[in-house]
């Protein structure tokens, strides 16, 4: 990972930004809460020359009732790690003509491609093929409308739809994932978050972020902000954010279900054949999503998850899809896996007496 000091009247402006959103309110989160994102709002992406992903929508469809209109049909050869720009526009022309008007958030099912040229394929799906969203190295690049907002709809609101992809690398992992997501529904559940500045320096440039996080979420949530390398016999992981080209002993913790857990590294969203670790190994290791780059970002906060931002919407009640893409202010580089739907923290719909 190319090492490059950070940007630090960006980095100040986040930091305050956030620091005002929760300072400012006196509430507790719980009693300021959020919808999440519905089924019916949610389209499946499906390639129908890959097996796999015929699978995996089946079993997605089923068990959280997408509606048969919101399944969408393309198709292309699934063997390489990256589609061109032409063949991303022909795809996506398809996808826009049968996405029904009431979707505001895509999830593909497929491991391959993850990439569009020299951007995340999650990121094209949201927002367009577009080179802003790339960079030569060290370069910011186009950011989020939908970074740190309060929109529920936003594609009506951005003309973006967030974007996550059901992976894995066997149908029995992600159907493991989807249950956990599932499970996480409505459950409130006592967990804690673990932010971990390490002994990598370059890597941990997100680190100058994690002691306000943890001060500000103090009587709210457990976070505990910890300047060592890794964690081990945690029982009770819901949230755990680091910077470590390999990350030890991650598969001797537990997730709970909805757990969200990645990385800062150059090439954690590299889902087959990279030399560092992938964002699968935290998918296998039992967390909910991840998120990594597809191509060198070099080592801009910014260009990844904002932890304190993540919880703010995730603990009122947002799914996962959208707590998650609102963290990340410059994401054209980052692929998001995980089950959108998620939803843990979200209040259960409200049964019509009869």
């Amino acid at each position: 990972m190319p090492i490059k000091k950070p940007n630090f009247i960006t980095l100040a402006l986040v930091l305050l930004f956030f620091t005002d959103i929760l300072h400012a309110a006196t509430i507790p989160l719980l009693y300021r809460p959020l919808p999440a994102l519905t089924s019916k709002q949610l389209a499946v992406i499906v390639n129908d020359e890959d097996p796999l992903s015929i699978r995996i929508t089946n079993y997605y469809q089923d068990i959280r009732q997408i509606p048969p209109e919101n399944i969408i049909h393309i198709r292309f050869d699934a063997s390489a790690n990256a589609l061109s720009k032409k063949e991303f526009a022909v795809l996506k022309h398809q996808v826009d003509k049968q996405t029904p008007n009431q979707v505001q958030a895509f999830v593909l099912t497929w491991l391959k491609p993850f990439r569009v040229d020299c951007m995340s394929i999650t990121t094209a799906f949201a927002a367009g093929f577009d080179k802003a969203f790339c960079a030569k190295v060290c370069e910011e690049t186009r950011k989020s409308p939908y970074f740190s907002s309060d929109s529920q709809k936003p594609f009506t609101d951005y003309r973006w739809r967030p974007t996550m992809t059901l992976a894995g690398r066997s149908f029995e992992d992600v159907k493991r994932l989807i249950d956990r997501g599932v499970a996480s529904d409505f459950t409130r559940p006592q967990g804690s978050a673990y932010l971990l500045k390490t002994s990598d320096q370059a890597r941990s440039t997100r680190a100058i972020y994690f002691p306000e996080v943890a001060k500000v979420f103090a009587g709210q949530w457990p976070v505990n902000y910890l300047e060592q390398n890794s964690l081990e016999n945690k029982t009770d992981v819901m949230f755990y954010f680091t910077g470590l080209m390999q990350v030890p002993n991650i598969d001797k913790n537990t997730y709970l279900p909805g757990a969200i857990a990645d990385h800062l590294t150059s090439t954690g969203g590299v889902l087959t054949g990279s030399n560092q670790m992938n964002i699968l190994d935290w998918i296998t290791a039992g967390a909910t999503a991840s998120y990594g780059a597809v191509v060198e970002p070099c080592n801009y906060p910014v260009k990844f998850s904002h932890p304190g931002i993540l919880l703010y919407y995730y603990l009122r009640g947002n799914s996962l899809i959208e707590a998650y893409w609102k963290s990340v202010s410059e994401p054209g580089q980052g692929i998001f896996v995980g089950e959108p739907l998620a939803r843990p923290f979200a209040s259960p719909p409200i049964k019509q007496a009869h």
